[in-house]
């Protein structure tokens, strides 16, 4: 079962998520924030799927600091913030993908689909 990092500071969209994924196949470790998310990072991980703009460690540093961890993992963004979302396309590691608040669901649950296959 692939198993993803989910680090989100909404306690609602967090708990949404998880469960949307779970219910499709993955095993999901939520985290609240950006340094709960750092903590876990030697683990192995299919994909990270992190907000941008969080408490402590914001999702860039987090996916940074995984993407050195683990060469090749797939690491996708999810941020309200338009101008975050466009910079966070330069400042992200290469391959990553950058989805813009608000999203439905099933759009992300298809997203990591997607990217979990490739």
């Amino acid at each position: 079962m692939p198993r993803i990092l989910l680090a989100e500071d909404d306690d609602s969209l967090r708990g949404f998520l998880a469960r949307a994924l779970e219910r499709a196949g993955y095993d999901v470790t939520a985290c609240a924030d950006g340094d709960e998310a750092a903590a876990v990072l030697d683990q192995d991980w299919d994909l990270l799927l992190t907000d941008i703009v969080m408490p402590g460690l914001d999702g860039i540093e987090v996916a940074r600091q995984a993407a050195a961890r683990h060469p090749g993992l797939r690491i996708m963004f999810i941020t309200g913030f338009a101008a975050v979302a466009l910079a966070a396309g330069e400042a992200a590691p290469p391959g990553a993908k950058v989805l813009s608040k608000p999203i439905h669901l099933r759009e992300i649950v298809n997203e990591v689909d997607r990217m979990i296959a490739a």
